[in-house]
């Protein structure tokens, strides 16, 4: 599928459409260290606050109290390549990943209902991902200048890119869950989300007519948006026999309030078009899109549990119109974005009191291919189709052990997350002055540089419980 190019010179910059998919559309997915271990399968075994993740009908498993708190220490890095080279940059970050808790407060009548609990669970993580791409000199941007009276047809070579994101994301669950006859659970909760993106972009560019190298910003950027949504969920789940359960959830959209602040450039004619910049403030509404999750557990002893999720989007994401860039990125969404579904495996398997996981989950790409017109590594300009454009699939496996003291236990966790896609940037409209601009003047180029971009994320995770 095509797309016109209008669209990349009015919807602002391509980090706006990667933040809509990667970070309002996506839930924080980090719980327990058990949790994490098993690549987040649980919707049909709950028993914890991390159940509030996938199914909240998991809060009517629990038969006692637990609260619990686990540390997070995540290694993001990013391998961008373009031309035979490659640009490398990692991030690592430690903070509070996720606490939770569960009362249980078992029901001392004849009706068959034997619980009804009550969670609170908080997933945070940061968002914080550099990606600096290399520059090709093959790349060349004509660009007419007036110096000291006389016009220049003078050229700007493409030297390098980056996208520079900062901040961090969470999410609040409360919720209930109750037990019938301890073969039938239900739960609903309320989740409030936060997101907090600092979100920068930057080419450099060489001028022939000096030799002159100079980094300049693309337009409407540097942003920063601090966001508030909320969504609710609903669970069952159901014992087909002692040893097979079944689950469905469903998770409502996501509504999102987002106060925005960001940069815009103008070239003052009454200066010489030196470039000049204002500062601005906007409100945003976006919808994410509603997902449903359908689960199945093995149970066939107390020292082993199986369980398998899936996950599909059921609509696609929508801003609130208020000018033309939310029409286009919703033509965008409409056209492109497809239902991202997820499919996670999880096990668990008992030794005494030790506790041994892994667990494997496959996310799919969020957008269809397209065509863009594309620079090739020798310079030429054609239409090119591209798979895994902006966000790729994505691949997490888990490993995990732990130790039951009783009362209080221990839990430690190991996620490798990896991701491929390309990386578009450095188109902008002259007419529409959607290039990239220094102190001096402008640069707009008619066609995008596509990098290509392989994420690998390291994680690991310790929580420490109590039951009581």
């Amino acid at each position: 599928m095509s797309i016109s190019a209008a669209f990349f010179a009015q919807a602002q910059d391509i980090s706006v459409i990667k933040n809509s998919a990667e970070v309002y559309s996506n839930s924080p997915n980090i719980g327990s260290s058990k949790f994490n271990a098993m690549a987040g399968a649980n919707g049909a075994l709950g028993g914890d606050a991390s159940s509030l993740l996938t199914n909240p009908a998991g809060l009517g498993v629990a038969i006692s109290g637990d609260a619990s708190g686990t540390l997070s220490i995540n290694s993001n890095k990013n391998t961008s390549s373009l031309a035979g080279s490659s640009v490398k940059y990692t991030v690592n970050k430690t903070d509070i990943g996720n606490a939770g808790g569960v009362i249980a407060i078992p029901l001392m009548s004849k009706t068959g209902w034997k619980f009804i609990n009550i969670g609170v669970n908080y997933s945070n993580q940061s968002i914080e991902n550099y990606v600096e791409s290399p520059g090709n000199p093959n790349v060349i941007i004509p660009k007419k200048l007036t110096k000291d009276g006389v016009d220049y047809n003078a050229k700007m070579s493409y030297l390098g890119h980056n996208y520079d994101r900062l901040g961090n994301q969470s999410k609040m669950n409360i919720g209930v869950g109750a037990n019938y006859e301890n073969r039938f659970y239900i739960g609903a909760g309320l989740n409030f989300h936060y997101a907090s993106i600092d979100q920068s972009e930057h080419a450099a560019f060489g001028l022939d007519l000096d030799n002159s190298v100079d980094t300049y910003k693309k337009q409407f950027t540097p942003y920063s948006e601090r966001s508030n949504g909320f969504s609710a969920s609903v669970g069952v789940i159901g014992k087909v026999s002692n040893q097979l359960r079944l689950g469905v959830s469903l998770e409502t959209p996501t509504w999102w309030t987002i106060d925005r602040a960001f940069t815009e450039y103008y070239a003052n004619k009454e200066d010489n078009n030196n470039i000049y910049y204002q500062n601005y403030g906007e409100d945003r509404s976006f919808r994410s899109p509603m997902k449903a999750t359908v689960s199945a557990a093995f149970v066939p002893n107390k020292n082993f549990a199986l369980n398998v999720d899936y996950t599909l989007g059921l609509t696609k994401p929508k801003y609130t119109v208020s000018g033309d860039a939310e029409a286009d990125l919703n033509s965008f969404f409409n056209d492109l974005y497809k239902n991202v579904s997820e499919v996670k495996v999880g096990a668990e398997y008992r030794i005494q009191n030790f506790r041994l996981r892994g667990g494997y989950s496959y996310a799919s790409s969020p957008f269809d291919a397209f065509s863009i017109n594309a620079y090739n590594n020798a310079g030429s300009v054609s239409n090119t189709n591209y798979s895994d454009m902006i966000l790729g699939s994505r691949n997490t496996i888990g490993a995990g052990i732990g130790y039951d003291f009783g009362q209080f236990y221990v839990d430690a966790a190991y996620q490798n997350i990896t991701s491929n896609y390309k990386n578009p940037f450095l188109y902008g409209d002259a007419g529409a002055g959607t290039g990239y601009y220094s102190g001096d003047f402008d640069v707009a180029s008619s066609a995008s540089v596509v990098s290509e971009v392989k994420n690998i994320r390291n994680n690991f995770f310790v929580t420490v419980g109590w039951k009581f």
